[in-house]
């Protein structure tokens, strides 16, 4: 009676489909390569196994009891598994799997979300049974979130203090500094530095406008994590704030918003695709930031 079942086993469980498929010992030599005696020592081991016969071979000729009859149905039932089990585990060795979950800034130009979807495009067509999910935060949450393995990915602009992370660049994003229509430095001409520096202007949690904001301005009685938040502060005419030009500019054609004209007041600021390093990225993680590096260089 077989127990567990061995490599040995499955040899002779397959010797002995061969045989009854060719019809008997004799008819089996030539597919199997054997000779008669060894085909016959390794069906009486298959037996020994089992305890009990699965043929009559003699005058009569070949023929399966009934519990070979039973076997034979078992066997080829099994092997159809194994089979099925070859396919879909090589199908599995180079198929993507799991799920990939990539942060992104807030207020992005319509052409970063674009090459964003030619990521998504790019990757789809690989073979792949992912779950993507996108999420629109703050870039001042989005280390954190890594940190936290609650994304895999993230594009923004980072301290690039996380030695567990990768930072590469993707594309460079203009930051300008604006007032609205009702403030001083709306419709003043020339040299405007006085009132810039009694300016209230919107604080931003984000670090590389620490420096810069101190440099121009001191006063301060509003606050905003959110592109639109400074956006509106700046609309009410009182206040002055950091935005991204391509998010700006609409404004500025409607001549609601103005552009401020000084030296601190315009720069570039790099983002980055990050991610972990190590063992802990899988495959399909990778290979999507693979994708997102490709789209943002094919269109830069």
């Amino acid at each position: 009676m077989l127990g567990q079942l061995h490599d040995l086993d499955l040899h002779h469980l397959r010797l002995f489909v061969s045989v009854v498929e060719a019809g008997g010992f004799s008819a089996a030599q030539g597919a199997l390569g054997l000779s008669q005696p060894t085909i016959s020592q390794h069906m009486a081991r298959l037996e020994t196994r089992l305890g009990y016969r699965l043929c009559s071979r003699g005058k009569a000729g070949f023929r399966l009891t009934a519990k070979g009859e039973q076997l034979l149905l078992a066997a080829r039932t099994l092997f159809a598994s194994i089979e099925q089990f070859r396919q879909q585990s090589n199908g599995v060795a180079g198929r993507l799997l799991g799920e990939v979950r990539l942060g992104f800034s807030e207020a992005l130009d319509p052409t970063v979300i674009q090459r964003l979807g030619l990521a998504v495009q790019r990757f789809r067509q690989r073979d792949e049974s992912v779950r993507i999910e996108l999420l629109s935060t703050m870039p001042a949450d989005m280390e954190r979130l890594l940190l936290e393995q609650r994304l895999d990915l993230a594009i923004g602009y980072f301290s690039r203090g996380q030695t567990a992370f990768d930072y590469r660049p993707l594309f460079t994003e203009v930051q300008q500094l604006y007032c609205g229509q009702g403030h001083p430095l709306f419709s003043a001409e020339g040299d405007a530095g006085e009132l810039l520096r009694d300016a209230d202007r919107v604080e931003h949690p984000y670090r590389f406008l620490q420096n810069r904001e101190a440099q121009l301005m001191a006063n301060s009685t509003a606050r905003s994590e959110q592109v639109e938040g400074t956006l509106a502060f700046i609309l009410s005419g009182r206040h002055i704030g950091y935005l991204p030009r391509h998010y700006a500019q609409p404004w500025v054609d409607r001549g609601l918003l103005r552009a401020i004209e000084q030296a601190q007041a315009l720069f570039d600021v790099p983002f980055y695709l990050a991610g972990r390093r190590g063992q802990g990225v899988s495959e399909a993680q990778r290979a999507f930031a693979e994708d997102v590096l490709a789209s943002f260089a094919q269109h830069p």
